[in-house]
Order: C-alpha cells, then sequence, then structure tokens
C-alpha cells in the first residue's frame, strides 16, 4: 500500500508536466522551406550538413526536461529507489537529441546546429536537415507511450528531398495496482525508454537507407 501511495504521488506531481499534443507543424512553412521535390541522389556522405531544430523539437525538449527534473527531485525521499530511478532513466531529455546527432554525424562529413534558417543559409552547407521529435510519457491520466523522430532532408537550394524517421507508440499495462512489487513497476516504467531506443534504431534504419538509394541513385 506504502507504494501504490508512493507512486500516485509521483505520477501526479508528473502529471503536471504539461506537453502539447497537436500535431506536429508543418515545418516547411515555419522554416519558409519550399516544399518541391528534389533527388535523392542530392544525398551524399562527403557532405556539410546544418540542422535546424524545429519549434516542435524545441518545445519537446522542455518538456522532457521539466519531466526529468520532477523524477529527480519532487517528493523527494517518498518513493522507491527503484521507481524513482526508472522514471529518471526513462525521460533522459539528451537521449534522443544526441543519438540523433551522432546518427546524422556518422553519416555525413560535417553536422554543425544552427540557431535560425537565416544563420544556416549565410554557411552554405551542402544539405539542410530539419530535425522534429515528439515523446509522450507516462502520467496519472496517460499510459500511452510514444516517441517520434524526423529529419527532413533539403537541398543547397532549400528544396525538399526526402526523410528519415522512426516512431513507436506503446500503450503501458497499469502501474496502478495496489499489488504490485516495486521492481515490476520499475520494469514496466522502463518501457519508457525502450520506446525511446526502438523508435531511434528505425530513424537510424531509414537513414541508412536513404544514404543507399542515394549512392545507387549516383
Amino acid at each position: 500500500m506504502r507504494t501504490f501511495i508512493q507512486l500516485a504521488l509521483m505520477m501526479v506531481m508528473l502529471g503536471t508536466v504539461v506537453i502539447n499534443n497537436a500535431a506536429i507543424a508543418d515545418d516547411l512553412h515555419a522554416g519558409h522551406l519550399l516544399p518541391i521535390v528534389g533527388s535523392v541522389n542530392s544525398l551524399q556522405h562527403a557532405q556539410s550538413v546544418g540542422v535546424l531544430l524545429s519549434d516542435n523539437t524545441r518545445d519537446n525538449l522542455s518538456y522532457l526536461e521539466r519531466y526529468h527534473d520532477m523524477a529527480l527531485n519532487g517528493a523527494k525521499d517518498a518513493l522507491d529507489g527503484r521507481i524513482r530511478q526508472a522514471f529518471v532513466n526513462s525521460s533522459d531529455p539528451e537521449l534522443a537529441i544526441d543519438w540523433l546527432m551522432s546518427s546524422l554525424q556518422g553519416t555525413f562529413l560535417s553536422v554543425t546546429v544552427y540557431d535560425n534558417l537565416d544563420a544556416l543559409v549565410q554557411a552554405h552547407p551542402d544539405v539542410v536537415v530539419m530535425l522534429d521529435t515528439h515523446n509522450q510519457l507516462l502520467t496519472q491520466r496517460n499510459d500511452q507511450v510514444e516517441a517520434r523522430f524526423i529529419a527532413r532532408f533539403y537541398d543547397a537550394n532549400l528544396q525538399y528531398i526526402a526523410k528519415a524517421e522512426g516512431a513507436v507508440h506503446k500503450q503501458v499495462p497499469s502501474v496502478w495496482v495496489h499489488d504490485k512489487a516495486a521492481p515490476e513497476i520499475a520494469a514496466q516504467i522502463e518501457q519508457q525508454r525502450g520506446v525511446q531506443l526502438d523508435a531511434l534504431k528505425q530513424f537510424d534504419a531509414s537513414l541508412k537507407a536513404l544514404l543507399r538509394a542515394g549512392q545507387r541513385a549516383g
């Protein structure tokens, strides 16, 4: 009973962390990038890449940071350490963005993140990437866990080429059961991290397929 009450307290606190669940905004228009389809052979390993983070990505990073901070610091000493650590591990705000940047850096000659489109255009990279991320984590009112990652590629003239993406959605069995032991609850919460990792692996496979298509076309 004590574990259940402690978990209820943590879940209520995490439930105050709000995420905007609206559909991903049309970043082509928001970023003033033209939705004109280019050729996939525009993508080659020996290229410089300029990355822009979509507004959705920046909002999502803020959401993860708030959730992670609440897991670390909310209701301290009032929750089983294994459950708290599961919340902390599965809400790492750096996990996805570090993975995505590493994927791009391992694929292209150079990768630079720019604060805005004007700065990127002045730098004249060979390829432009609009990076969009979305995560949804467990709260008292939500048992749906989701991770979605999209990189939209544009050529040097800002004409759309293609996208790499990975997305996983999972309903986590309810942790709101009185007789569950702490290790079982922690394992269920850790599934949030697994959802992110599975979506990131899908993204890697999608990115590799794009480059293979570019090499064949070239």
